[in-house]
């Protein structure tokens, strides 16, 4: 494995600092990566939601992009929070020329909480022009749905979602089913079929952040070169550790432990 990888996070910054920039940071240092970030845009946030939100400008972004990539080998990118339109085209644009790196897109359309963290046009586009450069998108429940246009209740809804979104999009899937009841079984859909990732459902534990984290680390394990099943598996393990050793911030309030202390 190659551990002085560099990844690259496309992202909005989390003032709580558990899910976004900051959680994707945390992430590639405990998987081993040398972390990278093009911020998209500054939220202020904390558990409870988000209460403002600055994007940042396209020109800034790209700027940021293009420093990164000329100057770090970069191996794996993973993008979260894009905002507009403007800023996902953008991305669009500079990834284009970088086919040979892979991509893993989290398409966050909201917050743990419910605050909105992309404008509706810039759905359409982020699915137009940057889906088609993945290596692999990660939607959960809510996501998929709103691609799929339909219910997901159950298993076999989450794996006819994911397949009609690989035939449509022709990348690979990873349906996470975390907002499913009894287990925490996430479908990979790609060309060799359906691999089913399971784990035990972790309760008590606030999960803000738990999307960025998950896909950082299956960016951080491609950069290590795993190819992608065995990269889901990785990232699947560190972040169920995560949460299981999960960390007291306060009386009654648990979060993800990127570091996993105790270990």
């Amino acid at each position: 494995m190659l551990k002085n990888a560099v990844v690259l996070t496309v992202a909005g910054s989390d003032s709580g600092g558990g899910a976004g920039i900051q959680a994707d940071i945390k992430t590639f240092a405990a998987c081993g990566v040398y972390g990278a970030s093009v911020i998209t845009a500054v939220t202020a946030q904390n558990l409870e939601g988000v209460s403002a939100i600055q994007a940042i400008r396209p020109s800034v972004v790209e700027a940021q992009l293009r420093a990164v990539l000329a100057g770090f080998p970069v191996r794996a990118i993973k993008t979260g929070m894009l905002f507009n339109r403007e800023i996902v085209e953008t991305v669009a644009r500079v990834l284009k020329d970088h086919p040979c790196i892979p991509l893993v897109i989290d398409p966050v359309f909201a917050a743990t909480s419910g605050s909105r963290l992309i404008k509706p046009q810039a759905i359409r586009v982020l699915c137009e022009r940057l889906f088609p450069l993945a290596a692999l998108v990660t939607p959960n429940v809510p996501e998929a749905e709103f691609l799929c246009c339909g219910e997901i209740r159950q298993l076999a809804d989450l794996r006819e979602a994911g397949k009609l979104l690989f035939e449509h999009y022709g990348v690979p899937f990873l349906m996470k089913g975390g907002h499913l009841p009894a287990a925490a079984v996430d479908l990979l859909v790609d060309e060799k079929g359906v691999k089913a990732f399971r784990a035990r459902m972790i309760s008590g534990v606030n999960s803000h952040g738990s999307g960025c984290t998950y896909s950082a680390a299956i960016a951080a394990y491609l950069a290590r070169g795993c190819e992608l099943r065995a990269a889901v598996a990785g990232a699947k393990a560190y972040i169920t550790a995560g949460l299981r050793r999960s960390h007291p911030l306060r009386p009654g309030t648990r979060v993800i432990d990127h570091f996993q202390r105790g270990r």
